[in-house]
């Protein structure tokens, strides 16, 4: 087993999480004016990232009494792993922004919460420093498809020898939403691109503008197959907000589908996620599982989102700034506040299981 080693995982501390809404402004003097701008903002007018969490106002719950509910239990297994929650931290690029240990601090403090960890292609440490911390607990790896095809392999070849349960395609940031608080603060995404230096490129502190222009524009449904041909790992599709393109890809070969408008960074103007995951449950029907982020800031959130279809779900900005504040027991802390809130609403909903939660009644007026 690996020994803890503190220089890797810089400053640790516990942290007193309260709830995740209040978790950024806590962490904007952690992380500096530009790279809390990077982090926190969503692409112009913010409404869409705004409406990720204002939509769970529209989901009701129907809570069931008399249902002999005492230790509600809210272990999953997702894709062949045992996770004590259902959650997922949600790939986010260059975690060094919130905390030296970033993908490192971000890798363990999943592990010690029992909880899927996922990892960017532009993460700040590479997939086998990751892997070392991760030590065999559930991950996955998300890919933008570069444009080389030789790059692409060297990302798939680290995944498999990471022993990655999944590969999640980006789909839909072929290139970066429009970002005002970057444009002001003048800010580029710095520091080390941990995969792209590991490629031998000679490059070093390459930004992620950089690797959006290196990154393949003409995505099609071809790259499934073709990402699964070679890595003979399941390819999961991120970035989907219709039932139309949740059927394409499925019928394309995707293993798993992910609904997710990029926390509000790419198109302004979309939907929140929970609006458009009920009628993409309907059309998926079970075939694949779903995984869903978007807003996600209470323990009542993830039950609405299991309940409409979902089979995971990703938290992202809450873990960066648990990050920032703690390293990797603040990681931790974060998971832990919703695995806390999490067990309220399943015993005050009547949930026993998991599975219970996903037969729960919920009404929206969602008209998508």
């Amino acid at each position: 087993m690996l020994k803890e080693k503190t220089d890797v995982f810089g400053r640790v501390t516990d942290i007193d999480v309260l709830n995740l809404k209040s978790l950024a402004a806590r962490a904007k003097p952690m992380i500096g004016p530009g790279e809390y701008g990077y982090i926190s903002e969503g692409s112009d007018d913010g409404y869409t990232m705004a409406r990720n969490t204002t939509a769970f106002e529209d989901v009701h719950m129907l809570p069931r009494v008399l249902r002999g509910v005492e230790a509600p239990n809210q272990q999953i297994e997702f894709m062949g792993s045992k996770l004590s929650s259902p959650l997922l931290t949600a790939p986010i690029a260059g975690n060094t922004l919130a905390h030296s240990s970033g993908e490192i601090g971000l890798a363990k403090g999943a592990k010690e919460a029992g909880i899927m960890m996922s990892q960017s292609t532009f993460a700040s440490k590479t997939i086998a420093e990751t892997a070392e911390i991760s030590d065999g607990a559930p991950y996955m790896f998300q890919l933008y498809m570069p444009k080389d095809w030789a790059y692409c392999q060297y990302l798939l070849d680290e995944a498999r020898q990471a022993n990655a349960s999944a590969i999640i395609l980006t789909a839909d940031s072929t290139l970066g939403g429009y970002r005002e608080l970057d444009v002001i603060n003048h800010y580029h995404l710095h520091g080390r691109i941990a995969n792209l230096e590991g490629y031998n490129t000679g490059q070093k502190g390459v930004g992620a503008g950089g690797l959006f222009k290196e990154s393949m524009q003409n995505l099609d449904l071809a790259l499934i197959d073709k990402l699964a041909a070679y890595s003979k790992l399941p390819i999961i599709i991120k970035g989907i907000q219709t039932p139309e393109d949740a059927n394409a890809a499925i019928e394309a070969g995707a293993a798993g589908i992910y609904v997710s408008n990029h926390g509000g960074r790419q198109l302004d103007g979309a939907p929140g996620s929970i609006e458009v995951l009920p009628t993409i449950a309907q059309v998926v029907d079970h075939r694949v599982p779903i995984i869903f982020d978007g807003g996600v800031q209470r323990g009542t959130h993830v039950l609405k989102a299991l309940a409409l279809g979902a089979d995971l779900i990703g938290v992202g900005r809450p873990f960066s700034y648990g990050l920032a504040l703690g390293g990797w027991q603040g990681v931790r802390n974060v998971a832990e506040q919703l695995k806390s809130e999490i067990n309220i609403a399943m015993q005050l909903t009547g949930c026993q299981t998991i599975a219970d939660v996903k037969k729960m009644t919920c009404t929206n007026s969602f008209k998508i």
